[in-house]
C-alpha cells in the first residue's frame, strides 16, 4: 500500500478545482420530470402538478393519528420558556419524544419506526417546531441528514437492519461536514479516514455539528487518501460517538434555538471498522447531496408552522390594540403586514405539501422543487417574524419572560425572530441554495453548449457542441415566443367567483420571459457567467416567485374541489399572487438595471483599505483571538462535553 496523505495537511485547491468537485458530486441525469426545471425552461407543466397529489387514506390515517399524539405531548410536556430559559431541552422531554417514537417518523416501520410520509413528517415538523423551534431542530436534524436517511437510501441491508431500529427509539444522530475552515466548500476537507486493516482510522475536527453533544451515531464526511487499492475522495462513516477518540469539546451558543446540541466533534485516531462506510470511497458528496433533496424540506416545514403562529399572534393582538379610536389591524399600514403573513403562510404551505407528496410519489424528480421551498421559506418566515415584531411594537421587542414578569402575555415574538434567523443558513445558505439552484436551472443549456464556453475544451469538441446547441436551440426557441399564457381563456377550470386562471396565464408568460433572460445572459457572458452572482440570484428568485404562485393556485382548487374553506383558500391565493407579481416585475427589473459592477468596485476598495477612514469614530467590543481556530488534528487536550442521553 502505497504511503497516504499525512492527516494534518489542508487539500489546496484552486476555484476551478472547487467546482470541479461540486459538479462531480451532483446528480447528473434526469430520469424524471422536474415541475420546476421544466419552469426555468420556459414551460408551465401544471400537469405534473394539478390536479394536487394526494397521500392514500393510510398513511392520512396514520399521520393523523401520530399529529394528534404528537400536539397533546407539545402542550402538555414541552415547555418552550423552560427551554428558552435553561438554553437545553430537559431530558425528560428528549426520553418521552423517544416513547412516542418521534425519532422514528420517517423510519420504516420493519425497522421499529412510524412510517410517516413525507407530508406528515412535515406536518409533525411543523406542529412540534411551534411548542419550541430547538426541538424541531432536535428532530430533523436526526432525521433529514443523520443518519436515517443517508442509509435508508444509500445503505446495506446489513447497516439498516443494524442501525435502524436504534435511530427508530433509542439513539439520536447526528451529520457532520463542516469545519472549522470549510463551510461551503467541501473540496478543502481536511479530515480524513485512513484505510488501516479492515478499518478506516478517522483524524479531523468537525464544526456545528447539530445534536453532536448528545448524539450516539454520527454520519461523517471524510476524505480518504487515495493509494492502491482505493479509489479515495470524500467518503461518507457511520460513528459510534461512544469510539475511543471521539471527543465533543464544546457545546456551542447561538442567538437563537437556545436549545440546540450543536458542538464541535474532534476525531484522533478514531478506528471505524469498513463495513460502517455508507457507499463507494468517493460518494459522500453524492450522498450528501442527495439526502438534501427531501431533507432540506424539514426547515421550511418548520417555516409554515412559524408562519401560521405569526397569523394567529397578529390576528389576535392586533384585534384589541386600538390606536386613534379602532383596533390597529383597521389601519392600512398594519393590515398590510398581516396580509402579507396571511397570504405568504397559505403559499409557503402550499409550495412544502405539494413538493412532499411529489417527494412521497417519487414520480418526478424534486432537487430544484426542495431547494426552492428552502430557500423560498427561510426567507419569507424571516419577514414574517420581522413583520409581526413591528405590529406588536415595543411588545414585540421585549421578551416573553418581561411580559410575563409584569402581568402580560408571554408572547415569544421576539425569540421567533432570532430562531429562524438559522435557516437562512442551515444546509445551504441563501446566497448557496442561488447558486445550486442556477447550476441546475441551466443544465439544459450547458449540456448542449458547456464545451463551448469550456476554455480548456479543444476546437473539435466546441465544433461538436456548436452543432449540437445549433439544433437544441432551433426548436426551443421559438417555443418561447408564444404560448398558452396569451389566450384569455387558458387555465378556466381555476377560473370560479375568484379568478386564478390569470395568474396562471402570468406564470407561463412570465417563465417563458425568464428562459429568454437567461438565455441572453449566456450568450452575453458565456464563461463569465457563473461569476454573475447578483444576476444568478435575482434569476432564481423569480423561479421561487412562479413555482410558490403555481403552488398556490393548485392549492387553492384543491381545496375548492373539496369544499374545504375553498373560496378562502381562492382569496388568499389571489392576493398572494398579485403580492408575488410585484416582487417578480422589481426583480425583472433589477435583471439589468443594478449597481453590481459599482459593488464590485466598492467591495475591491473596502478589501484595500480605501475607505478605511470610515471606520473611525467606533470602538471594536470583540475580544481577540484568530478568526477560525485552531483545527490540527490530533489528540483532544479539553473535557469531553458528550451527554448520552438514556
Amino acid at each position: 500500500m502505497s504511503a497516504p496523505t499525512t492527516p494534518s495537511s489542508r487539500p489546496t485547491v484552486t476555484e476551478r478545482e472547487a467546482r470541479q468537485v461540486a459538479e462531480a458530486a451532483r446528480d447528473q441525469d434526469w430520469r424524471k420530470p422536474s415541475f420546476a426545471k421544466e419552469l426555468f425552461l420556459g414551460r408551465l407543466r401544471l400537469d405534473l402538478v394539478h390536479p394536487h397529489p394526494l397521500p392514500d387514506g393510510e398513511a392520512v390515517r396514520r399521520g393523523e393519528k401520530f399529529l394528534a399524539e404528537l400536539r397533546d405531548f407539545c402542550e402538555t410536556r414541552i415547555d418552550g420558556a423552560v427551554i428558552e430559559r435553561d438554553a437545553r431541552i430537559p431530558d425528560e422531554v428528549i426520553a418521552g419524544l423517544k416513547e412516542l417514537g418521534a425519532f422514528g417518523m420517517k423510519i420504516d416501520t420493519k425497522y421499529g419506526g412510524l412510517g410517516l410520509t413525507q407530508v406528515y413528517y412535515n406536518k409533525a415538523l411543523a406542529l412540534v417546531g411551534t411548542a419550541n423551534a430547538a426541538v424541531g431542530a432536535l428532530l430533523s436534524a436526526h432525521q433529514s441528514i443523520g443518519v436515517p436517511q443517508p442509509l435508508k437510501q444509500f445503505g446495506t441491508e446489513e447497516q439498516q437492519a443494524k442501525f435502524l431500529p436504534r435511530c427508530a427509539r433509542t439513539d439520536i444522530s447526528a451529520f457532520l461536514l463542516t469545519e472549522p475552515d470549510v463551510g461551503s466548500d467541501p473540496a478543502r476537507l481536511a479530515t480524513t479516514a485512513v484505510p488501516e486493516g479492515d478499518d478506516y482510522v478517522l483524524d479531523g475536527v468537525k464544526l456545528w455539528t447539530t445534536n453532536g453533544v448528545i448524539a450516539d451515531l454520527l454520519v461523517v464526511m471524510a476524505r480518504v487518501p487515495k493509494s492502491e487499492g482505493h479509489r479515495g475522495g470524500i467518503t461518507a462513516f457511520v460513528v459510534e460517538t461512544a469510539s475511543e477518540g471521539v471527543t465533543v469539546e464544546h457545546r456551542n451558543a447561538f442567538m437563537g434555538l437556545r436549545g440546540l446540541e450543536n458542538g464541535v466533534t474532534r476525531f484522533h485516531r478514531v478506528r471505524v471498522p469498513a463495513a460502517h462506510r455508507i457507499g463507494p470511497e468517493g460518494a459522500g458528496l453524492k450522498i450528501a447531496l442527495t439526502t438534501l433533496n427531501t431533507g432540506r424540506l424539514s426547515l421550511p416545514a418548520m417555516c409554515v408552522g412559524a408562519g401560521k403562529w405569526c397569523l394567529k399572534i397578529a390576528r389576535e393582538w392586533s384585534g384589541v390594540r386600538e390606536q386613534w379610536g379602532k383596533p390597529v389591524a383597521l389601519h392600512e399600514a398594519v393590515g398590510a403586514k398581516i396580509s402579507f403573513i396571511a397570504a405568504t403562510t397559505f403559499a409557503l404551505e402550499a409550495v412544502v405539501d405539494l413538493s412532499s407528496q411529489m417527494a412521497d410519489e417519487n414520480r418526478n424528480d424534486i432537487r430544484i422543487e426542495a431547494a426552492l421551498a428552502k430557500l423560498y421559506g427561510s426567507e419569507m418566515a424571516c419577514l414574517m417574524a420581522d413583520e409581526l415584531v413591528q405590529i406588536r411594537g415595543g411588545r414585540g421587542f421585549e421578551t416573553a419572560a418581561s411580559l410575563a414578569a409584569r402581568g402580560e402575555r408571554a408572547v415569544p415574538a421576539e425569540q421567533m425572530l432570532r430562531d429562524l434567523r438559522i435557516n437562512r443558513i442551515f444546509e445551504g445558505s441563501t446566497e448557496i441554495m442561488h447558486l445550486l439552484i442556477a447550476r441546475e436551472a441551466v443544465d439544459a443549456h450547458l449540456s448542449v453548449a458547456g464545451d463551448l464556453i469550456d476554455p480548456d475544451k479543444s476546437l473539435s469538441d466546441k465544433a461538436r457542441a456548436g452543432a449540437r446547441a445549433g439544433a437544441f436551440y432551433a426548436g426551443w426557441l421559438p417555443k418561447l415566443m408564444t404560448g398558452p399564457g396569451q389566450l384569455p381563456t387558458s387555465y378556466s377550470d381555476f377560473k370560479h367567483e375568484v379568478d386564478l386562471s390569470g395568474h396562471l396565464r402570468y406564470v407561463e408568460r412570465t417563465a417563458r420571459k425568464l428562459a429568454r433572460s437567461t438565455f441572453y445572459a449566456m450568450s452575453r457572458w458565456q464563461g463569465r457567467m457563473e461569476t454573475k452572482q447578483g444576476f444568478l440570484g435575482r434569476i432564481v428568485d423569480i423561479g421561487a416567485e412562479l413555482f410558490a404562485m403555481s403552488a398556490a393556485c393548485v392549492r387553492a382548487e384543491l381545496l375548492r374541489s373539496r369544499d374545504d374553506h375553498g373560496r378562502e383558500a381562492y382569496q388568499l391565493a389571489d392576493v398572494f399572487c398579485r403580492q408575488a407579481r410585484i416582487r417578480v416585475e422589481e426583480l425583472f427589473g433589477r435583471l439589468w438595471t443594478n449597481t453590481d459592477d459599482l459593488d464590485r468596485k466598492v467591495v475591491k476598495g473596502v478589501l484595500s483599505g480605501t475607505y478605511e477612514w470610515l471606520e473611525h469614530g467606533v470602538v471594536d467590543p470583540s475580544g481577540d483571538g484568530p478568526w477560525i481556530a485552531d483545527a490540527t488534528p490530533g489528540a483532544s487536550t479539553k473535557p469531553n462535553v458528550h451527554r448520552p442521553i438514556r
